[in-house]
């Protein structure tokens, strides 16, 4: 399963995984929830389940067939880390990145734990730029799990913002998107923390994306932050190392 996507960062999504369980706050509104009751109401046979999470073996090598280079948004309908998925399954989706050079596939997750647990038994090329969601200070502990991996482009997406992000650890990340919550019961975002964290872009040097406003109707809102739209992308090149932000047992 693969369509051309509307998401302002990428160009194409792939779902190998689809349906997931919530974990925090920024699950409340899901919108991947929200369009697969839509396509099992419509027989969708990807969704006789509806958003339970559920493997599609048969899409795992889809990017092999692909020749010409694409941006891929792994998974946009569920999440890759999450404990449904078993380890073996992740391993096969990152090695058909890895056998697929000619994408750059972009990867989202909340489960940062199991990310960092298991990212030193998973292949890293460099075509494979690996983010987590943080959508207030509550999650900011997923950002120390991230900068774990080795990954060549490291990426945070604070979308939906749904409260302040002050002090954010930005060594060893090489992009922040920002963005506000949007369809039916969107929470606000203010604009005071979206200014914050472009301001922490500006002082680390990490590229901005401003996504966003979001809002019940998104188009009524738009993308424009200082009259200007931000579509920073990841430099690639200079890339830091993975960083152990762990604390360093007594005596080290």
């Amino acid at each position: 399963m693969a369509t051309t996507s509307t998401i302002e960062w990428t160009e194409m999504t792939w779902n190998p995984v689809t349906g997931c369980v919530k974990v925090s706050q920024g699950c409340k509104h899901c919108y991947a929830e929200r369009m697969a009751k839509r396509l099992h109401a419509m027989g969708s046979d990807r969704y006789q389940d509806g958003f339970k999470p559920t493997l599609h073996d048969d899409l795992v090598d889809l990017p092999k067939r692909w020749k010409k280079s694409r941006l891929i948004f792994v998974n946009s309908m569920s999440d890759l880390f999450q404990d449904a998925v078993p380890d073996d399954f992740i391993r096969r989706v990152f090695l058909t990145m890895e056998a697929c050079p000619q994408h750059t596939f972009q990867i989202l997750t909340k489960r940062s734990e199991r990310l960092r647990e298991i990212g030193g038994s998973l292949p890293w090329p460099s075509n494979v730029w690996m983010g987590v969601s943080v959508e207030d200070a509550r999650v900011i502990g997923r950002i120390p799990d991230l900068a774990a991996v080795p990954a060549q482009v490291r990426f945070l997406s604070c979308e939906p913002l749904i409260g302040p992000l002050e002090n954010l650890p930005l060594k060893g990340i090489h992009w922040v998107i920002v963005g506000g919550e949007s369809g039916p019961g969107a929470r606000s975002m203010r604009a005071e923390w979206v200014e914050s964290i472009h301001r922490q872009c500006l002082v680390g040097s990490v590229p901005f994306f401003f996504k966003q406003w979001g809002g019940v109707r998104k188009d009524m809102t738009g993308r424009k932050l200082h009259g200007r739209t931000y579509d920073e992308m990841p430099r690639l090149t200079a890339i830091e190392p993975a960083v152990d932000m762990r604390p360093s047992p007594c005596g080290a």
